[in-house]
């Protein structure tokens, strides 16, 4: 046989004993570049993966700005910023108390699940075009590797639990709509409507300010041919970020090393009704290995899911890229693959932003940013909180 058939051929067994090797190895540091070596060797030197996993990532990325990234001393949470502090205070409280990973992180992404005053997860949530909430979640447990997810579901308060649910008492990874909600009663979901004053006002504001020739009329096209004066405008002080995107992340790494990871949102605002998120999607809202670490991300979820990103910056950490990097280079990935022009400002770059957030079994974490927005990533460990500054790839 021909010696580049003969490589060829012999390439899958190879690679897979190299690939064990790794397992066996990654936890105490030793074996990476013996693994690479043997990895290369394997591939005889055909191009047969894409640049960024040879290591090259896209040029623009040595622009980046980077805060370096930090270690922290297990147990450790970590969580998207602007609501994830009691979500890692809660996750490391229960690790400390003993209880699993997995355990510890859907018990803090409950904290905001059940907060009306987070509007862009679970109870009170931003809802869809017809006005009803629609919630998705994912759970991925790093010891057993396996994943639950839900999606477009109406009524529970808690999708994480029951994201949960699908992973453990059933042999689906993902359930949506009708049939979430059918598992959700079968295992004793109490249902609840989820959709708030507050957040019922804002949509009726959307709803009112969508045109001027349909048959809904915003408070600026009052008329005062109808006497009194104007009606006041209840949604008009809505955060200008829930009328865009929401979510919570939160991924945790325990003292023996174990790691999980737990993505829950309400999902874009005023969506199409039915739409999937990233944010329950497997590799693209979270991920994690427990070889390697977890990762998980907020932002625009069409992006993220077009990218599969956070399985990207796991495997990326793999190859003994930091956190930090890892997260840069996700960013990248969907800067250079974004061309539609609608979603491009006048410089040509993406005129969205999405954010990533992970760590690794050696208790390093990172987060990166598409474009700047002086973001933070929660953080609490052993020693206490702490907030680490996102990097970015662009203003």
């Amino acid at each position: 046989m021909r010696e580049p058939l003969r490589r060829f051929f012999e390439f899958p067994r190879r690679l897979t004993s190299a690939a064990s090797l790794h397992r066996r190895r990654v936890r105490s540091g030793r074996g990476r570049r013996r693994f690479l070596k043997s990895l290369s060797g394997a591939l005889g030197g055909m191009a047969l993966a894409p640049s960024f996993l040879q290591g090259r990532p896209p040029s623009f990325v040595k622009a980046a700005y980077r805060t370096g990234g930090a270690r922290f001393q297990p147990p450790l949470s970590i969580a998207s910023g602007f609501n994830g502090e009691p979500a890692v205070t809660k996750a490391v409280e229960r690790m400390q108390d003993g209880a699993p990973v997995l355990d510890a992180v859907i018990d803090g992404v409950r904290i905001q699940e059940e907060d009306p005053e987070d509007r862009s997860v679970g109870y009170g949530g931003i809802p869809n075009e017809e006005g009803v909430v629609q919630l998705g979640a994912g759970v991925m447990n790093g010891p057993t590797h396996t994943v639950g997810a839900v999606s477009v579901l109406e009524d529970i308060m808690h999708p994480s639990d029951l994201a949960r649910i699908v992973m453990e008492r059933t042999d689906h990874v993902m359930i949506v709509a009708e049939g979430a909600k059918r598992v959700a009663r079968m295992h004793g979901f109490e249902e609840t409507n989820l959709l708030t004053e507050e957040s019922r006002q804002s949509w009726v504001n959307w709803r009112e300010s969508l045109s001027e020739t349909d048959n809904y009329y915003s408070p600026e096209q009052w008329d005062p041919v109808l006497g009194g004066a104007p009606p006041s405008d209840p949604g008009a002080a809505v955060p200008d970020f829930e009328q865009h995107y929401g979510t919570i992340h939160c991924s945790g790494l325990d003292g023996d090393g174990n790691v999980a990871a737990v993505t829950s949102t309400s999902g874009l605002s005023y969506k199409m009704p039915g739409r999937v998120a990233d944010s329950p999607t497997p590799g693209a809202g979270y991920y994690c290995d427990n070889d390697v670490g977890a990762a998980g991300s907020t932002g625009r979820g069409e992006a993220n899911l077009q990218n599969i990103s956070s399985f990207f910056i796991v495997e990326r950490m793999r190859d003994g890229v930091s956190p930090e990097e890892a997260c840069l280079e996700a960013c990248a990935r969907i800067a250079e693959r974004t061309r539609l022009s609608r979603l491009l400002d006048e410089e040509g770059d993406p005129n969205f932003n999405v954010r990533f957030y992970a760590l690794n079994v050696e208790g390093e974490v990172g987060s990166a940013e598409l474009r700047r927005q002086n973001a933070q990533m929660a953080v609490h460990d052993a020693t206490g909180m702490h907030w680490v500054d996102v990097a970015y790839l662009m203003e």
